[in-house]
């Protein structure tokens, strides 16, 4: 995929990334989700997570890279996995983030949230949970070899990620024509330390 928008324009590289998204035929959509499960367990082990301990996740909704499946494996294996859970339309969180966070438990017992994620009906843990993880996988629509992200835009996880213990790995999933060269930058921006892509494997950043 060539995109070529102005480095400074978020919203028009949000736009293309998306639509090119919805233009991945169903087939070649399960065959790199199916990749990417085939190399989640080895690539959180080889970040130096054991079983038993925590990683954080999410379960990819529509266009994005993967599956439940992914998350299947990492509970399989012994890991404790976390779900982030969307503050939802009254609460006093709404608007700033942080994400909450709670305990993975099977597909059976999770819920619709906000924006339509599927998130663990169980109790949540509070925002600091995240800093227990010893690896955390974040949904993208690109990153790029400097370890910038772009996000969907609600800074969810700009806000969040701070709270990740120094040096813990995190790992952006996305296709392979999403690592490239340079994205735009803010700030406050959160910089990966790797990419996951179904057919690149794991790619170290920064």
């Amino acid at each position: 995929m060539t995109l070529s928008p102005s480095p400074s324009d978020k919203t028009t590289w949000r736009a293309r990334l998306q639509a090119a998204r919805k233009a991945v035929p169903a087939e070649q959509h399960a065959r790199e989700a199916e990749a990417l499960v085939a190399q989640v367990g080895w690539v959180v082990g080889s970040l130096g997570a054991a079983p038993g301990d925590v990683v954080c996740g999410y379960v990819p909704v529509g266009t994005e890279p993967g599956s439940l499946a992914m998350i299947d494996v990492l509970r399989d294996a012994g890991y404790r996995v976390l779900l982030p859970v969307v503050p939802m339309a009254g609460d006093r969180t709404v608007g700033a983030g942080p994400l909450d966070w709670a305990e993975y438990q099977g597909a059976e017992a999770l819920r619709l949230g906000r924006y339509r994620l599927r998130e663990p009906a169980g109790p949540t843990l509070g925002p600091p949970a995240l800093a227990l993880a010893k690896a955390v996988l974040v949904p993208a629509l690109a990153v790029d070899r400097a370890g910038v992200r772009l996000g969907r835009g609600a800074g969810y996880y700009d806000r969040s990620l701070t709270r990740v213990e120094p040096g813990t790995p995190l790992v952006a999933v996305v296709r392979d024509d999403e690592l490239v060269e340079a994205l735009p930058s803010d700030p406050h921006d959160v910089l990966m330390t790797a990419a996951l892509t179904p057919t690149r494997g794991l790619v170290p950043l920064g």
